[in-house]
């Protein structure tokens, strides 16, 4: 009679799992829901960093060799290191670009202590041309570039095109021109005006354009000789898309584009050295080995055009 009363003890609660477990389990999915969402956003942070960290697509890279200097106008000498060096005052006078110190004294040691208007700052050469003349009245241009190219020659030859030689000295153009057929290399047309033909003497540009002066420089070399005492000898121009074995070192086309804000009758201009087809220009590189080495790798073998940094 005791036991008549006892409660079973299966009946004290439902069989189900205690709420110590329904606690633990909770706390289980929730960690495994959070590991997932830092999974996830930890995939999408690498993904992106990724995307970050990938070069230009192929879609966006422009295939053409270069790299350029943009190199405003600094002073006027009548001085010219390179075909009257240190002889201050003996040559026609120059407008300069780049390395605001070049004079006629100035040799390599002295233009790399030089400051430069060049972006990049990093090229301190010095790059100059016979002053422009609208009368009586000195002319200098606002737009200055200076493109660092491979075209001219085939492909096979761009992929081996050397970097300059610091303190490499090129000339180019003829000074003493006595007609439009002594220049060929020189040229002028008019920015926005493509309906004016190019001339090797000055154009006749309408009223809201500007003056163009285009000068190529010879991209090869003799591969000994940083100058010569002609000052051209020791560069050519390729002939048939290669180098001629007499200067068997290609090296990049120095294409200069200088833009006065000039317009209208030729017949008011000239330059220091005289009518537009002595045109000519005059280049000192100084340009430090390992910076044109990497622009010319990464840009001009690579066939990548590229800006003044250097980059895509």
């Amino acid at each position: 009679m005791l036991f008549r009363h006892r409660r079973n003890p299966d009946r004290r609660r439902p069989r189900s799992l205690p709420s110590w477990r329904y606690r633990i389990a909770g706390l289980a999915a929730a960690a495994l829901a959070l590991s997932f969402l830092q999974a996830n956003v930890g995939n999408a942070a690498a993904e992106r960093a990724a995307a970050d960290a990938t070069p230009k697509a192929a879609a966006d890279v422009v295939r053409v060799a270069e790299f350029l200097a943009e190199c405003p106008y600094t002073h006027r000498l009548p001085d010219d290191p390179i075909v009257f060096p240190g002889l201050p005052g003996a040559s026609h006078m120059h407008s300069f670009f780049g390395n605001d110190t070049t004079h006629a004294g100035s040799d390599l040691a002295s233009l790399e202590k030089g400051r430069t208007s060049c972006a990049p700052d990093t090229d301190l050469s010095s790059y100059w041309v016979p002053t422009l003349y609208d009368g009586d009245k000195e002319v200098e241009p606002t737009g200055t570039t200076f493109y660092y190219l491979g075209e001219g020659v085939s492909d096979d030859v761009i992929r081996r095109i050397e970097p300059f030689p610091r303190g490499l000295r090129i000339v180019a153009g003829n000074a003493k021109a006595t007609g439009p057929q002594d220049n060929t290399i020189a040229r002028w047309s008019c920015l926005h005006a493509g309906e004016v033909n190019p001339s090797q003497n000055f154009v006749n540009c309408p009223p809201g354009t500007m003056m163009e002066s285009y000068l190529d420089f010879p991209q090869c070399w003799n591969g000994t000789d940083l100058d010569s005492p002609d000052h051209k000898s020791h560069m050519a121009y390729p002939v048939n898309g290669g180098c001629p074995s007499t200067h068997p070192v290609p090296v990049p086309k120095l294409r200069q584009v200088l833009r006065y804000p000039v317009n209208g009758d030729p017949a008011r201009f000239r330059l220091a050295s005289g009518p537009g087809y002595t045109m000519h220009g005059d280049f000192f590189n100084v340009w430090p080995e390992e910076e044109m080495a990497q622009r010319v790798r990464d840009c001009i073998n690579a066939i990548v055009k590229c800006g003044f940094d250097g980059k895509p």
